[in-house]
C-alpha cells in the first residue's frame, strides 16, 4: 500500500519538477513541436502518479490484490516507458524513439483495465 503512495508521491514531483524545466529550461532550445511532446510526457506522468496514489490507497482499503498491484506497476512500466521515450525523443531528437511510446501507452491501458476488474471484485 504505502510504496504505490510513495511511487505515485515521487512521480508526481518529478512531473512537476520536468514540467518546470521543459517550460522555463527547453524553451527556446527545442522546436515547438518537441516542447509539446514534453508537455505530453508530463501530462501522462501525473494522471498515472495520481492513480498509483489511488491503488496504493484502495490497497489500504481493501485486501490487496495482485490486480490492484499489477495496475500499480503497470502504471510505473508506463511512465517509465511512455513518458521516458517522449522526454528522450526531445532531448535527441531521435525519431525512432517515438515508436517505444506506444508499449508505455498499452501498459498505461493494462493498468486501466486491472483497475477495473480489481474494482468488479470488490
Amino acid at each position: 500500500m504505502k510504496l504505490f503512495i510513495i511511487i505515485g508521491a515521487i512521480n508526481a514531483f518529478l512531473s512537476v519538477a520536468l514540467g518546470a524545466f521543459g517550460a522555463h529550461g527547453l524553451e527556446g532550445k527545442v522546436e515547438p513541436k518537441y516542447l509539446e511532446i514534453w508537455k505530453t510526457g508530463v501530462q501522462y506522468q501525473m494522471f498515472h502518479a495520481s492513480g498509483m496514489i489511488l491503488v496504493g490507497i484502495l490497497m489500504g482499503q481493501f485486501s490487496s490484490s495482485s490486480l490492484l498491484n499489477w495496475s500499480g506497476w503497470m502504471m510505473l512500466i508506463g511512465t517509465i516507458i511512455f513518458s521516458g521515450s517522449l522526454y528522450a525523443l526531445t532531448l535527441s531528437g531521435i525519431k525512432v524513439l517515438g515508436a517505444i511510446t506506444p508499449i508505455g501507452g498499452v501498459a498505461f491501458l493494462a493498468a486501466w483495465v486491472l483497475l477495473v476488474l480489481a474494482a468488479i471484485k470488490f
